[in-house]
């Protein structure tokens, strides 16, 4: 097995680990980060009718200048904003294969701070 196909499952594993435990209802949607090397994206989901309810993402927007810890801030914030437009103030949040640490961690205060628990 070469490298980049073993590192591509041990993160796929440790994805499956985490939404093992975090499953998004009508009650709790579940808050779905992803982190590239040049964007960050936001989701919330409602598992139970496997639809997304609300999205915000830096593609496509004027951040280039930015480093990715004030993307991931920014994102935070407009997901929040998205959340209470659709009348959404409680959420599980699905970190996927990354610690909580860092640019996931900033996007969930700021997250918290416009308004959204979890």
């Amino acid at each position: 097995m070469s490298r980049l196909s073993l590192i591509t499952k041990q993160k796929a594993q440790r994805a499956k680990r985490t939404r093992k435990v975090t499953v998004g209802t009508t009650e709790r949607p579940r808050l779905s980060v992803s982190i590239s090397n040049q964007h960050v994206t936001a989701q919330i989901i409602d598992d139970s009718s496997s639809k997304t309810l609300a999205y915000a993402s830096s593609v496509g927007k004027k951040l280039d200048k930015q480093t990715m810890t004030d993307k991931a801030t920014n994102i935070g914030e407009e997901i929040a904003k998205k959340a209470k437009q659709a009348k959404i103030t409680k959420v599980v949040f699905d970190r996927g294969s990354k610690k909580y640490h860092g640019r996931i961690k900033a996007l969930a205060e700021s997250a918290r701070e416009a308004g959204l628990e979890f």
